[in-house]
């Protein structure tokens, strides 16, 4: 091979053809077959990454020298197969058999080509390679291509050392590799500032800011180099890398210390990756903040001290708060003798440098707070002299890695989110170890790793535990400060002043109801006002339990917990425990002398003296609630008094709130106050006046005849027939209506936010433009507000220096700048395919005006005003008066605009058409004449109107002509058409149109002065004054000029333009984009800055494995209906479709031959296209890329000149060197650099790189070609390696930064982790705090992979960004901006609809409301805007603690909050958001939120800010977050306690008694009422009314009302009532057993039917069971009630149980397309039948077998915790009272009322178990081999069955109603054994009974799928019913032209739509 060929090869050479042989024999076993085009680059091991720069320039020169690139592949193999001789690595043996067999067939393929020998051959290919791509190339070429020229270079000197021996090299080739060695380092890959750059700099280098902060970090004056201290030194598997070339300490030393950054990084053992990374993230800071300070474009070179200040403070502000909370001195002190900005940039970079590589322990900022205040006073030491050299990994290994491996074992504990909360500490439990001032003397510094925070856990070694299960054993530590239980309690303990106001408000109101008067005023009685006291009670009772919760739920976190917070604790207790007792005693003893609210207080007045005892105890518990609400009125006074760390105020403030480092003072101003305490109390009194009137005062009187009753007559056996007053009927008459009281605040909160949500709205000019007929009646005023709002402003708008004589001159500025940004949002709406050729033109404004002296709308606003303006002309003779004429014109401000226009650039188009001046002068003497004429009001006098269609006819033909230049063959025969229509229209205007002869001979004299000229084109005279001008001359050159081209077209659609117009565009997307767009410009918003001056910000997409590109095989992919993803959005967006094809018109191979398939080109093309209609990563790219694209825009309208904007904007295409480029473009191209950056964080980003999985390679290529189209995006990801550490293998993991390059992604940065960093939190907040470091700027917007984005949205990202300076928030400036969000989805089905009008109702007018007036607006995923520098230095933009974060998003929220910030809502600005389709995905997606919120409750966040926001912002924070959930949950118990309750009075006959009771009657119809008032709760529609404000404000609420018809119509009320029982499930399930998790919901758009088995499997539990048992109670209550009541009270009081059950039992099959096609319900059938059949075990998924999903459906109960099984027991018990209630009213138990009626009926039950068990049994044991005696058995069985059935029917007197009875009692008591036995698992196993539980549990399931599919299978029988239900499903689609139908009959017009 490579030596075999050398002349004279040494021992080296030798050495390796021996390792060649060597290689061979270990690893050529299979040779793989050809990786078609995948690069060998791209599939090296992760432990062989160091050959890839090598295979890639192989790659590279392959073409240019086929041998030297085999060289290379064989050097790299040579050095593969070194770093592992024996193939160890995963894939390594894989590659190396690959390799060698490409390795083969290249050395018989290949020849040296210059020379004879390959060493020669590489030595002259390398030097040729230099002298052409390097000695010339940094004048020529750029500098990304530079840096791959070097890398080639580098890696070609190091192959060429490898085969030509050392003496024999060239001292030519030596000096060359010297030359690439200095200047490659100038020539590095770089993120986005090129800092090493030689030669000419870049625009970006040159940039003052830029330079300013560059020059600031490079002083390292003063500064003492780091030694090198050989005792630290420690060696990290870098640097024992045998790949890597050794580099002496000294030079390493000398060559990296260039800023302050580098000498931070040697004092302190930072990685070099971190230190490039964050220098970079400095420079950038200091840069932007810098050019704030700056007003214009000057140079300087010198960072302003107020600009480090200021980063200073907001990087350090949570640091010096938590200092000052813990009482120490920070060590942000600057000493005396050094230079201070110089002092600040070092602290600053040392912080930054933490950060940067904290891993995981960046979600605790007071952990990195302490390591920062150790490590300062080091860094105060070292820059006094004596500064260490430590080793690149120090930092990593000594302080970052044994944190965490804390994180690691403590995650073990979890055992995958299975262990209780209270078993292990989280993120959160880690980070407040260090609120206490005790980590500092247990913890130390450097830390000791033997203190209490890593011995966690007492070494006993688990054998018994599975590898992949293991579990950290021993004592556990404490929790910190808080302890999540799994208990509903929470919600108490978290909101209990709610729960008490509300109790004590019912008790009072039921006690005024209950008075004689039963009125309001009952009040001022004596002895109605004594009960009313006894609230006291009650409520010291409530606190009294709210402390012993305190103590008891916070015991698990006594061991970490403060001694002060302990004593607390106990002392709350004792009070509490006090107070019951004193206010008992007192009040039984003052009952006796009751006195009036009047008196009573007058008494205090004038006689305190004299007063009870129960009076002075009311007076001192009432104390510390006065001096609450003084302070509630005093927010400024509280917000201090919280915050302040002063230990006076700490000790007074001890008492009413424990001592916590967030949480404080979160007080908003008196306004905000005012405004959310009115919105509180009005809705209180409301909802508490409609609870007393409608709920509890009605009822009152029916209690209490209720009660007078006396003994009531039972039908059953009662246990307690002497309960005094019927307690039992009146407990069950009052429990729904006491839930529904607790929960119909929900309700009321939602009409009151929409109430004012809408007036909110309309206040912001929401809505002011939503209608193209809006559009063109406002367009006039859009380009001086646009001017207003995106144009920054100039010292002549702002100083009011332009005077009344300017404004023209301003409006045609404005019209000017606004047509820029309008034009490119219409090109963008034709990039997209949203608009056609045709409409595009009729939307864009003129690029320049020219000489035209009126403003240029756009042609859509000017439609038909030519041909009207012409028609009223016509008509107007010379009799008639010129003013009329104008009048009419100008009447209608457009067409006068219009004509004007026309008449000008008419002139202007001919006077440059024609060649000859006689010719101009005659056209421009005409024109005089016209002006005069108009000018002396003589315009009707010397011109003929009815003449002008004639001319406007010769006119729209020569501007046809004009405008289609090109479809004639050649010139000549287009200029003699052209004279022609010339010549006719002269002949118009000077025989027909103008009467004024004088004029016409003025013009025939002028041209016969020109006779006899040359220049004259003959003008002859005929029959007197008749004229004929040759108009022989024209310039065709013209048709060149783009602009007079423009002009041309222009005037041509004024011309030709008819009605049709007006509705353009015709795309509904494309009009609410403009219509929002332009609606938006008269919303408030802040002042635009320029872009220089703008905050910097960064976008950041978390990703993992979803859709990128659809490939061509995904979108031709048939689904078993027959539908391909491309054919399904043609027909859902055929406008769109089309217009693509008139942009990309179908390749003429393809037309002229139908087999033909397209070119590959167009091919992707048309990928894009249907990509960019799902919810793919390449839409989302996109539309971020629209940003940037924006901020170049703007940054020429800021920086160009007024001459520059009015002549119209030209990108200016660079022609000269890449260093000579100093035009505005590239200006605005390096200020949208260092502005915007765009980040996607592809966690599996390496694994797919290197991955087999052909789907898996398709998303990396797609990403790779996203990269390569978008050069600014960048791609982070996890990078798993195998390397070799202290001799043994392991996986390391690294943060990867990578940008694309020519060709292959290229590295910027790595910086190497402590560990896997996923494997500690959830996935998502892991894969975005991996990533954060890479972003850029003072704020970043956090984007999900779902979402769009609209380039003119993009215009307006700088106004919202000023969001963060705006003074009108005051000294509490916002760290959260939210926006509104457009979902994109509703199109798809109607369910999409629903979802879309849901969601979007929540991103406006509910997240309006949240953040104003209420200030309760937390995150709710994305787009949200984050303050960058407040987050990172606070744990993130999320929080990540395994399974109690579960909702990620809105924890940072919660978080921002509670540290001091503030979250705004804003909704000028819009983005786009994907959202499920399908229902089963919406389902998914709703079971995971209701998991979130279940968490949520048991989360210490929403208990402090539960219990520290005041009482009104308590209220609105429960209610808009885990409140609406519990309401959720408590409308469906409502409805179990009701029915349960209507079971019990029905069964035991007390309900017969009372209703026929005649004392009754009179009260019969009050209790009716208020049995029905719950009823209007249960559907839920009032949740819609904020859906219904929301479309009416901005689609008018005709509209609206119309919507909501529809959506009626359409079962919109059937999909929110199932959704109600997901939430209310989940929740619940989530709460008492735990079991949240993620759960993907996939983004699929095609709307595919789901097997009845799916929809089994994932509703059975959720919402069949909880219906099926609802159906049973309405039945049952029906059945026995029917004989003594009405069917109208039982159909009054359960209608809306009725549609709730049939809801949760068939909205999965209604909603299920071709649910009702018969062959389908077959199938179903078929499939449903094997999956109920096939056993489980292991390996065998839940959707294959019914085995399997059981099992799945019991891991909530195999993990829950003792209370959980309990609570699961006494829940199971309720289904034992049917067979307790029916067994007395079987007609074979005689109407007895023995209680052995009901033994015997158990005695009934255990003989049917036991036969089941015997039939169980014999099958099992007997049924194969004893099948004669299985058979005898079953007969024997059956026999004795029918015998006992009949003696029952002959001698007991069994009824065939009995017996279908008794099987409605005993089904309920089979299931409630069931669920015993699930519950009881561990003691059913012991027992042997769980195989019986199982069967059991599959009987009911087969029975329970039969009772659902009976109906479907009915329902198919008809036809009609699948077309019904598809007109039900894709209504909102048969709207915009989808023939569905069609669809499903998977009726496809050829393959992709090419027809």
């Amino acid at each position: 091979m490579a030596s075999s060929s050398s002349g004279g090869v040494g021992k080296g050479a030798l050495e390796r053809q021996l390792s060649r042989r060597l290689t061979r024999v270990q690893t050529m076993l299979d040779v793989p077959e050809e990786e078609g085009q995948t690069e060998d680059s791209e599939l090296v091991p992760s432990s062989l990454a160091f050959i890839v720069p090598i295979l890639r320039v192989a790659n590279e020169i392959e073409q240019l020298n086929p041998r030297v690139a085999y060289l290379c592949r064989f050097y790299a193999f040579e050095k593969a197969h070194n770093s592992d001789p024996n193939s160890t690595g995963r894939g390594v043996k894989q590659f190396k058999t690959y390799l060698l067999h490409r390795l083969t067939r290249d050395e018989e393929d290949t020849k040296p080509i210059l020379a004879s020998s390959d060493p020669s051959e590489i030595q002259k290919f390398y030097q040729w390679y230099y002298e052409n791509y390097i000695r010339e190339g940094p004048v020529r070429r750029k500098q990304e291509e530079m840096a791959k020229h070097y890398q080639i270079a580098s890696v070609l000197y190091d192959v060429l050392k490898a085969v030509v021996r050392k003496d024999r090299i060239d001292p030519k080739s030596a000096d060359y590799a010297r030359d690439v060695e200095t200047m490659k380092p100038h020539f590095a890959h770089f993120n986005i500032l090129p800092l090493h750059v030689t030669g000419a700099p870049p625009p970006i280098m040159e940039l003052p800011e830029i330079k300013a902060a560059v020059n600031a970090l490079k002083n390292v004056d003063g500064l003492q180099m780091p030694r090198v201290d050989h005792t630290t030194v420690e060696m990290s598997p870098q640097e024992v890398d045998p790949t890597k070339a050794a580099v002496p300490p000294d030079q390493e030393r000398d060559r990296t210390i260039h800023d302050l950054l580098d000498w931070l990084g040697l004092a302190f053992g930072f990685q070099r990756g971190n230190v490039e990374n964050q220098r970079e993230h400095l420079i950038l800071l200091l840069a932007n903040m810098d050019a704030r300070n700056k007003h214009h474009l000057e140079v300087y070179s010198l960072l302003d001290n107020r600009t480090v200040n200021a980063l200073m403070k907001k990087l350090f502000k949570n640091y010096l708060s938590w200092c000052n909370y813990l009482h120490i001195d920070h060590q942000l002190r600057l000493t005396i003798s050094g230079e201070a900005q110089q002092q600040e940039l070092l602290h600053i970079g040392l912080y930054l440098l933490i950060w940067g590589e904290a891993s995981n322990v960046r979600f605790m900022p007071e952990c990195l707070s302490y390591i920062f205040h150790n490590m300062a006073p080091e860094l105060h030491e070292y820059m006094k002299g004596n500064a260490p050299s430590r080793e690149e990994y120090y930092f990593l290994e000594k302080v970052i890695h044994p944190i965490y491996e804390v994180m690691c074992k403590e995650v073990q504990r979890n055992k995958g989110g299975t262990a209780s909360h209270s078993q292990w500490r989280n993120y959160d439990d880690l980070n407040e170890y260090f609120w206490s001032k005790d980590c500092f003397k247990k913890l130390g510094w450097p830390m000791n790793h033997k203190s209490e925070f890593f011995i966690h856990t007492e070494a006993i070694p688990n054998t018994r535990v599975r590898a992949h299960e293991q579990v950290v054993a021993g004592r556990r530590k404490p929790k910190t400060n808080f302890v999540e239980v799994r208990t509903f309690w929470h919600l108490f303990r978290s909101f209990d002043r709610m729960w008490i106001f509300f109790i004590l408000a019912f008790q009072a109101m039921l006690i005024i109801a209950w008075s004689p008067s039963g009125s309001l005023s009952a009040f001022f009685d004596a002895d109605v006002f004594k009960s009313i006291l006894s609230i006291f009670i009650t409520a010291s009772l409530l606190n009294f339990l709210q402390a012993a919760l305190d103590i008891i739920m916070s015991w698990k976190a006594w061991g970490n917990m403060a001694f002060t917070q302990i004593i607390r604790y106990i002392l709350k207790f004792a009070v509490a425990t006090a107070w019951v007792i004193i206010l008992f005693i007192s009040y039984s003893s003052w009952v006796q002398n009751p006195s009036g609210p009047i008196k009573y207080f007058s008494n205090w007045i004038g006689n305190w003296r004299s007063q009870s005892l129960y009076s002075f105890a009311i007076a001192i518990y009432l104390i510390p609630n006065i001096l609450a609400a003084i302070l509630f009125l005093l927010p400024p006074v509280r917000r201090f008094m919280e915050r302040s760390d002063w230990r006076l105020i700490t000790l007074l403030m001890w008492w009413a709130q424990p001592k916590l480092y967030v949480a404080r003072g979160m007080h908003e101003s008196v306004c905000a106050l005012l405004k959310y305490t009115i919105f509180w109390i009005l809705l209180l009194i409301s909802k508490l006046a409609f609870s007393f009137y409608v709920e509890i005062s009605p009822l009152v009187e029916p209690t209490k005849v209720i009660m007078g009753l006396g003994k009531a007559t039972y039908e059953w056996h009662e246990f307690f027939p002497y309960l005094q007053h019927n307690l039992g009927v009146i407990v069950t008459i009052w429990a729904p209506i006491v839930m529904v009281y607790f929960m119909d605040t929900q309700i009321w909160y939602a009409i009151f936010s929409t109430i004012f949500g809408g007036i909110n709205g309309a206040f912001s000019h929401l809505g002011e433009i939503r209608t193209l007929g809006m559009l063109r009646s406002r367009f006039e005023a859009i380009p001086s507000q646009f001017s207003k709002q995106l144009v920054p402003m100039t010292e002549g708008r702002n100083g009011h220096k332009h005077r009344q004589e300017n404004k023209e001159e301003i409006g045609r500025s404005n019209i000017a700048k606004f047509s820029h940004i309008w034009n490119e949002f219409i090109n963008s709406l034709r990039e997209e395919d949203l608009v056609s050729n045709d409409e595009k033109n009729l939307l864009l404004l003129p690029s320049s005006s020219g000489n035209i002296s009126v403003v240029q709308w756009p042609p859509f606003l000017l439609a038909s005003k030519i041909p009207i303006a012409v028609d009223i002309a016509k008509d107007f003779t010379r009799k008639k008066n010129d003013i009329e004429l104008i009048k009419k014109i100008k009447h209608d401000s457009y067409m006068f605009h219009a004509v004007i226009e026309c008449y000008e650039t008419l002139h202007e188009i001919l006077y440059r058409l024609l060649v000859d001046p006689i010719d101009k002068q005659a056209v421009t003497k005409i024109c005089d004449e016209v002006d005069r004429s108009i000018a002396m009001r003589e315009l009707l006098t010397n011109f003929k109107m009815s003449e002008l269609p004639q001319l406007s006819t010769r006119v729209e033909r020569l501007l046809k002509i004009l405008k289609s230049m090109h479809e004639y063959p050649d010139l000549e025969s287009a200029k003699t058409v052209i004279i022609n229509v010339l010549q006719d229209i002269m002949d118009i205007i000077l025989q027909d149109v103008m009467t004024n002869k004088t004029v016409v001979e003025e013009i025939i004299r002028m041209v016969n002065r020109g006779d006899g000229s040359a220049q004259r084109s003959g003008l002859e005279i005929k029959h007197g004054a008749k004229l004929k001008l040759q108009f022989s001359e024209i310039n065709l050159n013209l048709m060149n000029d783009r602009s007079w081209m423009e002009k041309v077209t222009r005037l041509y659609l004024l011309v030709t333009v008819k009605e049709s117009a007006i509705s353009v565009p015709t795309n509904l997307d494309a009009r609410r984009r403009i219509t929002f767009f332009a609606n938006s410009l008269f919303m408030n918003m802040p002042n635009a800055p320029k872009v220089h001056n703008m905050i910097s910000f960064s976008v950041l997409t978390p990703y993992y494995k979803e859709p990128v590109l659809y490939s061509e095989e995904e979108i031709d992919r048939e689904n078993e209906d027959g539908i391909s993803i491309h054919f399904y959005l043609t027909k859902i967006y055929p406008d769109e479709w089309k217009n693509f094809l008139e942009r990309n018109p179908l390749p003429k191979e393809v037309l002229e031959s139908e087999g033909e398939h397209p070119r590959k080109d167009w091919t992707d093309k048309v990928r894009l296209w249907t990509s960019y209609r799902g919810q793919t990563l390449s839409r989302t790219v996109r539309g971020m890329m629209y940003y940037r694209r924006a901020l170049e825009q703007q940054c020429f309208l800021d920086m160009g000149n007024d001459q520059e904007i009015l002549g119209g904007y030209r990108t200016l295409n660079p022609t000269q060197t890449y260093q000579e480029q100093t035009n505005l473009a590239a200006k605005s191209t390096a200020i949208a650099d260092i502005k915007f950056t765009y980040v996607v964080s592809c966690q599996i980003y390496g694994q797919m790189k290197g991955s087999k999985d052909t789907k898996e390679r398709s998303y990396y290529q797609n990403i790779l070609s996203l990269m390569t189209a978008y050069p600014s995006l960048r791609i982070a990801y996890i990078d798993e390696r195998d390397e070799v550490v202290n001799g043994m293998q392991e996986k390391v993991y690294y943060s990867v930064l990578v940008k694309g390059g020519e060709k292959w992604d290229e590295e910027i940065y790595r910086i190497k982790l402590p560990g896997k960093p996923n494997a500690i939190g959830e996935g998502k907040p892991e894969n975005q705090n991996h990533a954060i470091i890479f972003t850029r700027g003072e704020a970043l917007q956090a984007i999900d992979m779902n979402q769009d984005n609209y380039l003119e949205e993009a215009f307006k990202i700088r106004n919202l960004l000023e969001e963060f300076h705006n003074v009108k928030y005051g000294t509490n400036k916002p760290t959260i901006l939210g926006l509104r969000e457009h979902i994109f989805t509703g199109s798809v089905s109607s369910l999409a609809w629903f979802m879309s009008n849901q969601e979007m109702s929540f991103v406006t007018i509910g997240q309006r409301i949240l953040a104003n007036p209420l200030k309760v607006r937390f995150h709710y995923g994305h787009p949200d805007i984050f303050d960058r520098l407040f987050h990172i230095t606070r744990g993130g933009i999320s929080k990540a603690s395994r399974i109690i974060n579960l909702s990620e998003d809105i924890f940072s929220g919660m978080n921002s909050i509670m540290r001091g910030g503030n979250v705004t809502h804003h909704e000028y600005m819009q983005v786009g958001k994907g959202r499920d389709v399908g229902l089963n995905q919406i389902s998914q997606f709703e079971a995971k939120v209701a998991n979130g919120n279940g968490e949520q409750t048991l989360s210490r966040d929403v208990y402090r800010l539960g219990r520290r926001f005041d009482f009104y912002r308590s209220l609105s924070f429960y209610f808009t977050t885990v409140g609406f959930y519990f309401s959720s949950m408590v409308t469906v118990l409502t409805v179990y306690v009701f029915l349960y309750g209507r079971l019990y009075l029905v069964m035991s006959g007390l309900e017969k008694s009372i209703l026929l009771d005649p004392r009754i009657q009179s009260n019969l119809k009050p209790l009716e009422n208020a049995l029905a008032s719950q009823s209007v709760f249960q559907l839920g529609l009032l949740l819609v009314l904020p859906m219904v404000m929301e479309v009416g404000l901005e689609k008018g609420f005709r509209n609206a009302l119309g919507e909501f018809i529809l959506m009626q119509l359409q079962l919109a009320s059937v999909f929110f009532t199932f959704q109600l029982g997901t939430k209310a499930h989940y929740y619940g399930r989530t709460i008492l057993h735990g079991g949240a998790k993620y759960r993907p919901t996939g983004r699929g758009f095609v709307v595919y039917h789901a097997k009845f088995a799916d929809n089994y499997k994932m509703y059975s539990r959720s919402h069949f069971v909880k219906g099926l048992e609802l159906l049973i109670l309405l039945v049952v209550y029906q059945v026995y009630g029917q004989s003594y009541r009405s069917s109208t009270l039982y159909l009054f009081v359960t209608f809306s149980i009725w549609f709730l059950v049939a809801s949760w039992l068939f909205a999965p099959f209604v909603f299920n397309p071709s649910c009702f096609e018969w062959q389908k319900t077959v199938d179903d059938w078929t499939d449903w039948r094997k999956w109920m059949g096939n056993l489980g075990g292991i390996g065998i998924s839940a959707e294959l077998s019914w085995e399997s999903w059981w099992g799945d459906e019991q891991e909530h109960l195999k993990t829950t915790s003792i209370r959980g099984r309990i609570l699961e027991v006494i829940l199971a018990l309720r289904f034992l009272i049917y067979q307790y209630g029916i067994v007395y009213h079987l007609n074979i138990a005689h109407e007895s009322k023995s209680i052995l009626v009901y033994a015997l009926s158990w005695l009934v039950m255990v003989i049917v178990l036991i036969v089941l068990k015997m039939v169980s049994m014999g099958r099992r044991k007997f049924g194969t081999d004893f099948q004669l005696m299985f058979r005898i058995l079953k007969g024997l069985l059956f026999l004795g069955f029918v015998s006992v059935m009949t003696v029952l029917f002959v001698v007991a007197g069994l009824t065939i109603s009995d017996v279908f009875a008794s099987m409605l009692g005993f089904l309920p008591t089979g299931w409630s054994i069931l669920l015993i036995g699930q519950a009881c698992r561990p003691l059913t196993k012991k027992l042997g009974l769980w195989e019986s539980i199982k069967e059991l549990g599959r009987a009911y399931d087969y029975v329970m799928g039969l009772v659902i599919f009976l109906p479907i299978v009915v329902l198919s029988w008809f036809p009609f019913m699948s077309e019904f239900q598809t007109r039900l499903l894709f209504n909102q689609a048969f709207s915009r032209g989808l023939q569905i139908s069609r669809i499903l009959a998977g009726k496809k017009e050829g393959a992709m739509g090419f027809t």
